[in-house]
Order: structure tokens, then sequence, then C-alpha cells
């Protein structure tokens, strides 16, 4: 049997992207397609998801937020 691929992808408004190195590591935050900055803790996302009025009521919802190279615990390099 063959498997249809789903027309619909998720694209949430939040990507956060891979440990990047630096003292200490961080992680780029993309918002609507938009690199806005770095962010080195979890709280570091959620402060700039409200700067742009984007409530985040459940970060492990892959639809409202996608995490890159880890998950929202992730911030060091492995």
């Amino acid at each position: 049997m063959t498997e249809i691929a789903s027309p619909y992808i998720s694209h949430p408004r939040i990507m956060v992207l891979g440990v990047q190195p630096g003292n200490p590591p961080f992680r780029i935050v993309e918002i609507d397609g938009a690199v806005i900055g770095e962010a080195k803790s979890f709280t570091d996302v959620l402060v700039a998801a409200a700067a742009y009025g984007i409530p985040v009521h459940d970060a492990d919802d892959p639809e409202a937020v996608r995490w890159v190279g880890g998950d929202k615990h992730t911030w060091t390099i492995h």
C-alpha cells in the first residue's frame, strides 16, 4: 500500500535553530521566516515570541514552535 503525502505541511511562526558555539552557546530564533536574534535559554525564546505578539501555550507543539537540532531543553553542544 502506498501512502499519500499530506498536502499540508506545518509552518510554525517560531523556529529555533540548532545550538551554535559561543560563550554561552546560543540558538538562532526565526519568527515568520526572519531571523530576529539569539536565544541563550528557553526563556529567551518565550520573551522573543511575546515581543512579536505570539502566545506560546505549548512549546512542545510542533505547530507552535519548531525546534531544530534538539528540543526546548537543548542549550549546549553535544
